[in-house]
């Protein structure tokens, strides 16, 4: 006897047809809350600088905002990218969701994007005001700045992929920095880090296999990404041991450079500004 083959999968003949179906956009985006970015912007004009912390190769760093206040995260020395974890501080359970970020507002953030919080919350947690790359678009290869599609460099997947026991990728970067900061442990401190804001980072996927991709960031010294913080922020930003994550994104042997974080206090917040609620849905989820 010999193995049944399977047989190659039939083409319909109305495939042509069927791959012609226009999209639609999941999430319209057309009744989200506006920000008033020209406010915010007039507040942070107007604020001084209140702290600022850098953010050494390979490592991470955590810091705090508060409500109504601005921080920037500005490229130094070299192309460097940064992976961001935002959390409430009175409560950890409320973290940024890259996944309903990306929903509402595609799989690269920019000027007047929001990054929201998780279920129940759902809320803006901060909201982008300026971006020295908003220049770039979207590239020939389909690729674009300041993702939120990659999950970040971990050491699982190293040994997964390579057998490798890798420490400074940005996942235990951003767990060790945690786990300083709170005064716990590591493995008290990584349940809590979670998908991220890929700052600087160029990346996409590939058009022939949907296959996600990096390439070398634009990013120089001297560019930024500023934030309005629309509720109290703890921040946690990884430097990546793949500097500008050119050829890889685990590794002591690309050229990696500090990324400095700023925080700013305005003199007063925007004009009628005001924390956002969390989300006004009742919880009930049909059971009565």
């Amino acid at each position: 006897m010999t193995d049944r083959q399977p047989d190659a999968p039939a083409i319909p003949d109305d495939a042509a047809q069927r791959r012609a179906v226009p999209p639609v956009i999941c999430y319209p985006s057309g009744n989200l809350p506006r920000p008033d970015l020209a406010g915010y912007r007039a507040a942070a004009e107007r604020a001084q600088k209140s702290g600022e912390i850098l953010i050494p190769p390979r490592e991470a760093g955590c810091f705090e905002v508060p409500a109504g206040h601005v921080f920037r995260i500005t490229c130094t020395g070299g192309p460097q990218v940064g992976d961001l974890n935002l959390w409430n501080p009175h409560d950890l359970i409320e973290r940024f969701y890259s996944g309903k970020t990306r929903a509402l507002h595609g799989s690269h953030v920019s000027e007047g994007d929001r990054l929201w919080s998780g279920f129940p919350h759902l809320r803006p947690m901060a909201t982008i005001l300026r971006d020295t790359l908003g220049w770039y678009g979207i590239d020939a290869f389909g690729g674009a700045v300041h993702d939120v599609i990659g999950t970040r460099c971990d050491p699982y997947s190293g040994n997964l992929l390579a057998g490798t026991q890798y420490h400074h990728c940005c996942h235990s970067n951003l767990t060790r920095a945690l786990a300083g900061h709170l005064g716990i442990t590591p493995a008290e401190a990584e349940p809590h880090v979670h998908d991220v804001l890929n700052v600087f980072m160029c990346t996409g996927f590939t058009r022939d296999t949907g296959q996600y991709f990096m390439k070398a960031s634009p990013v120089r010294p001297g560019d930024y990404l500023e934030f309005f913080a629309e509720i109290d922020l703890l921040g946690c930003l990884s430097a990546c041991p793949g500097g500008d994550c050119g050829a890889e994104h685990s590794s002591d042997a690309a050229a990696c450079f500090p990324l400095l974080v700023e925080i700013f206090a305005p003199s007063r917040p925007p004009g009628g500004w005001q924390i956002p609620p969390r989300n006004g849905y009742d919880r009930s989820h049909g059971a009565g």
